[in-house]
């Protein structure tokens, strides 16, 4: 539970979200609009967007089309939010999976490009606006921000890295009043794992020579990974709840966990040797 004081309104406050076409980005942004903010949702295609606003209760969710992996398309949606902005939600990403050893290095590229590189592309093309109302940035991770699981490698070399930068950007734009909160989301069943269990497959078909060491135990995690997804007490909506509180509350915390998994694995990093923590992970392998 989070102790809070008294909120800040979102009335009439404006926020970006990045990742807004499915999944979690999806619900933060109707669930942040019925709340009072002005929504500019990042969306990679038309129709999403347009889907989107149908959703919409409050006429608050402006669609802005931003691929974080192409620079032209982040600085025109930064002209086209304009000024004056509150906050800003990275919440854009994807996840490879797969044995570090046959993971394709243009894979790995697009892992960071996403989840590292575009993020604070985005940072840097909102930052003066954000500087202006003093206000605030999100960035959403995830509790393999914290653990390294076999088989997701990639994935959380890319949140690693997101929690570094977000603890150096906190610290250097303190000075200027604009606040760094992460938000770190445990397992919740989403699109993503559908899409998660396609890309190992992608990767058990691109016939690298050692994939058969791997095969059997790799297939096995993906289909644990999507059914623990689906097994999950944590839902979307608790993930918006989560984000709101980082825009909103008084004094905003460097982190939010979001599900009891999460809140363990934040636990088990600080309590845990490493090699206690490999016996715990042998079993996925």
């Amino acid at each position: 539970m989070f102790r809070r004081s008294k909120s800040l309104s979102p009335d009439g406050r404006s926020v970006v979200l990045t990742g807004a076409s499915s999944g979690l980005g999806w619900t933060a942004a109707l669930q942040l609009e019925n709340e009072g903010f002005h929504v500019y949702a990042g969306v990679r295609r038309e129709e999403d967007g347009e889907k989107l606003v149908a959703q919409s209760l409050h006429n608050r969710i402006h669609p802005v089309i931003m691929d974080v992996t192409k620079p032209d398309q982040i600085h025109a949606a930064a002209d086209q939010v304009g000024g004056s902005l509150w906050g800003l939600i990275n919440n854009a990403g994807v996840s490879f999976p797969g044995p570090l050893e046959c993971v394709s290095p243009d894979r790995l590229r697009l892992q960071l490009e996403t989840n590292v590189v575009g993020q604070l592309a985005v940072i840097q093309a909102f930052l003066p606006a954000l500087r202006e109302t003093r206000g605030r940035i999100v960035n959403v991770t995830s509790g393999l921000g914290r653990i390294a699981l076999p088989y997701l490698g990639v994935y959380s070399a890319a949140q690693f890295a997101k929690e570094g930068m977000s603890d150096a950007l906190r610290r250097e734009l303190r000075p200027f009043g604009v606040t760094v909160s992460v938000v770190q989301p445990g397992t919740i069943v989403t699109p993503i794992w559908e899409k998660v269990t396609g890309w190992g497959q992608e990767v058990l078909d691109a016939g690298h020579p050692e994939t058969d060491r791997y095969r059997d135990s790799f297939l096995r995690f993906l289909a644990t990974n999507e059914q623990e997804a689906q097994n999950s007490k944590t839902r979307p909506e608790d993930f918006a709840d989560v984000v709101s509180r980082a825009l909103t509350d008084p004094r905003p915390r460097t982190r939010y966990p979001v599900g009891s998994d999460m809140v363990a694995a934040s636990v088990l990093v600080r309590l845990l040797p490493d090699r206690l923590l490999d016996k715990r992970f042998a079993s996925l392998v």
